[in-house]
């Protein structure tokens, strides 16, 4: 029986941990670069207006969570997020509710964004060597999940948000609803009807991308 480190699980591990961070990150620059383009220097101020991980990175879920799914639990759930990205919506003014949205969804789109440039380079690269399928595969399904994930409406996810707006919920009741927020998505997934259910929305989203990685790649 071999007791010695996988190797090629050790990396990757690695790779897809790194590709998590950085589409993490890219998603909370994405808010802040929103913002602060709209009007409120509020991330500028705390230094969010920057595309360097650390001023983005949370130490639970952004190293410890993510790394303990990857490392300790693989194949179970993948969880993480960033540091999230104040802002002060009275900067907004007088188009408060555009900005607040604009902003919200900023995040999400980064994420889509990511996974079409995934697809296009990827395409490209795959060409040139059809050993980095695995990396644009990597890159192209965490952008899509993490962008799904976050548009669920629950606070205080950014679909939370949109959903604050659509409902006209207060902001006191979206503060109430977001401290069980991450705990009832946690209980949820663990119903395995709603894994699935989230599984086959994440494959309908990415059906688009993959099919022009494929037209690029062949």
């Amino acid at each position: 029986m071999n007791s010695g480190i996988d190797l090629s699980h050790l990396r990757e591990g690695l790779i897809f941990y790194l590709v998590l961070v950085v589409s993490l990150c890219v998603h909370e620059w994405a808010h802040a670069f929103v913002a602060d383009r709209l009007g409120d220097d509020t991330p500028r101020n705390q230094g969010r207006v920057t595309l360097n991980p650390l001023a983005h990175m949370d130490m639970y879920g952004t190293v410890i969570f993510p790394l303990a799914c990857i490392f300790l639990f693989p194949g179970g759930l993948l969880f993480g997020w960033g540091r999230p990205v104040m802002i002060n919506p009275s900067n907004f003014a007088p188009h408060r509710t555009r900005g607040e949205l604009l902003t919200t969804l900023a995040g999400p789109g980064s994420n889509l964004v990511l996974a079409l440039l995934a697809a296009v380079i990827g395409g490209f690269a795959f060409r040139a060597d059809p050993r980095t399928l695995e990396l644009v595969r990597m890159a192209l399904m965490v952008n899509v999940a993490l962008a799904v994930f976050n548009l669920l409406p629950v606070p205080p996810l950014d679909g939370g948000q949109v959903l604050r707006h659509v409902v006209g919920m207060s902001e006191l009741t979206f503060v109430r609803f977001s401290r069980w927020g991450f705990m009832l998505v946690l209980l949820a997934f663990m119903i395995p009807g709603v894994r699935s259910a989230l599984g086959y929305l994440m494959m309908a989203v990415a059906s688009p991308f993959v099919a022009v990685f494929k037209l690029i790649a062949t």
